[in-house]
């Protein structure tokens, strides 16, 4: 660790503490070099190796890597990829709010806070079957009627009906059932 770069400081009598503390002691530098490699910023290099330290630190169990620097890789890998897409949600919602005449564009917060809102849906989703996935995007951004996404997707109507319950499910009552377990 360079002189340069900010130290964990951590409570010396956790294992899992010491565990991160010693990887970021001896991974930090890599592991930004091989995140700005891979992203080409140097800080969302940085913001995404700060954020796999702070992924580490959430685990409950130890982590006793043999293979440190894979470890992170594979943390990393993950932010990275969720870096990309909340990029690509974000890029697709300001395009739909470009078309928009000027008066109707919501404020820089609310934005931020439509881009949040769109990024968990996303996350939620993210779980579901493809059919279900399909089946709610096209009823909730498309206002595509049940009987028009049965004969979509080659599906009964009932069937349109389990997939909308599920998808909403998933995207009202996930958080709850994540904070109870």
């Amino acid at each position: 660790m360079s002189a340069a770069e900010p130290a964990l400081h951590l409570e010396p009598n956790q294992q899992l503490n010491r565990e991160v503390q010693s990887l970021y002691c001896d991974h930090h530098g890599w592991l930004k070099g091989w995140l700005r490699r891979r992203m080409g910023s140097a800080a969302d290099a940085a913001d995404l190796a700060h954020d796999t330290f702070l992924r580490l630190l959430a685990r409950d169990a130890p982590i006793a890597a043999r293979e440190p620097r894979a470890l992170l890789a594979t943390v990393a890998h993950g932010l990275v990829a969720n870096f990309y897409r909340r990029q690509q949600i974000e890029d697709a919602y300001l395009a739909a709010l470009a078309a928009l005449p000027e008066a109707q564009a919501p404020d820089p917060e609310t934005r931020a806070l439509a881009i949040e809102l769109l990024v968990e849906i996303d996350r939620r989703l993210d779980g579901l079957p493809a059919p279900v996935r399909r089946a709610f995007l096209l009823s909730q951004l498309d206002g595509m009627p049940q009987a028009e996404i049965a004969t979509q997707l080659s599906v009964s109507i009932a069937t349109v009906q389990r997939y909308l319950v599920k998808a909403m499910h998933q995207c009202c009552f996930a958080a709850d059932a994540a904070q109870a377990g």
